[in-house]
């Protein structure tokens, strides 16, 4: 008896050891699913009372069914400026309420801008229904002044959730044979080994089925973080009806565009004109050359026929 017990006991090792190499989940990942996934992978064991006679595992044709269960992680963000950043929070917050998500985190502030002056600014992260994410994003925009940015991410997690359903009913199949086979040990040192393998089993069970549980509770939810700035974060600095921001700006990009025409025609006479120059100039020069010092031949032989003619009077 003593004999069977441990050898059933190693099977049930082996087959529990296959569903207990789970891989660890981020905490503070968020998804949503668009249908609910249906169960895969190890199914049960079938045994008598005194050996395992069979294990049967039975696994569906993941292509087929994941072309209509997908699990994917939805994410969003948003920059906005608007007048009031608690007033806009607070809305933020009832809307998230209003869709039946919550509010995960909220922070009011204030911040120093030239001057000294201190303006608010707010952040706030909620959760959504995925099937109103793109309601909520709508309305929060159309609330705000400008919009600095928008992000919208997503992330296919359904492989991840099918592996923790296959390790989490092998890690049930081996606790139900586990229990099996306490009912049928009697010596107390069977009892004791049987019992420290099931609580093993039974506590890689409890982690698997929390990171179910967190995948399916938050699986219809996304999640969408607001930075929220006031109108006086980025609008220049104004003195009575003067700019001087607005000034230093203009002046700047004055320079600059003065500086990107001279680099211009540097680089037109460098590249174009220099060359061009040098090559049309020694030719003209030589033409030139050949022109005077015809012009001072002529010039000569000219002076040499007045001279004879002179000399024959």
């Amino acid at each position: 008896m003593k004999y069977k017990i441990l050898s059933l006991l190693v099977v049930v090792f082996v087959l529990s050891a296959c569903g207990g190499g789970y891989s660890s989940m981020e905490p503070e990942i968020m998804y949503n699913k668009s249908a609910p996934l249906e169960r895969v992978g190890a199914d049960a064991f079938s045994g008598s009372g005194d050996s395992l006679s069979e294990v049967a595992y039975y696994e569906q044709d993941l292509s087929t069914q994941e072309s209509h269960t997908r699990m994917v992680i939805k994410n969003a963000s948003l920059s906005i400026v608007v007048e009031e950043p608690g007033i806009t929070m607070d809305s933020i917050t009832k809307l998230a309420a209003e869709m039946g998500g919550f509010v995960v985190s909220s922070n009011l502030y204030q911040i120093h801008i030239d001057g000294g002056v201190e303006v608010p600014q707010a952040n706030i992260t909620i959760r959504v229904p995925a099937e109103k994410l793109d309601q909520a994003l709508t309305e929060i925009k159309s609330g705000a002044g400008e919009i600095l940015n928008e992000t919208v991410s997503g992330q296919d997690v359904t492989q991840e959730y099918t592996d923790l359903g296959s390790r989490l009913r092998n890690l049930e199949n081996a606790e139900e044979q586990l229990q099996e086979i306490m009912d049928q040990a009697w010596e107390t040192e069977d009892v004791l080994t049987v019992y420290n393998r099931l609580v093993e089993v039974q506590e890689q069970i409890e982690l698997i089925k929390g990171q179910m549980q967190y995948y399916e509770q938050s699986a219809d939810l996304s999640a969408i973080s607001v930075n929220i700035q006031a109108n006086e974060a980025v609008q220049p600095l104004k003195i009575g009806n003067w700019q001087p921001v607005g000034v230093a700006k203009r002046a700047l990009q004055a320079l600059i565009n003065t500086l990107e025409v001279i680099a211009n025609m540097l680089i037109w006479i460098g590249l174009y004109i220099l060359p061009v120059v040098l090559i049309l100039f020694f030719p003209v020069r030589w033409i030139w050359r050949w022109i005077k010092r015809l012009n001072s031949s002529r010039k000569e032989k000219n002076a040499q026929k007045k001279a004879q003619k002179e000399e024959s009077k």
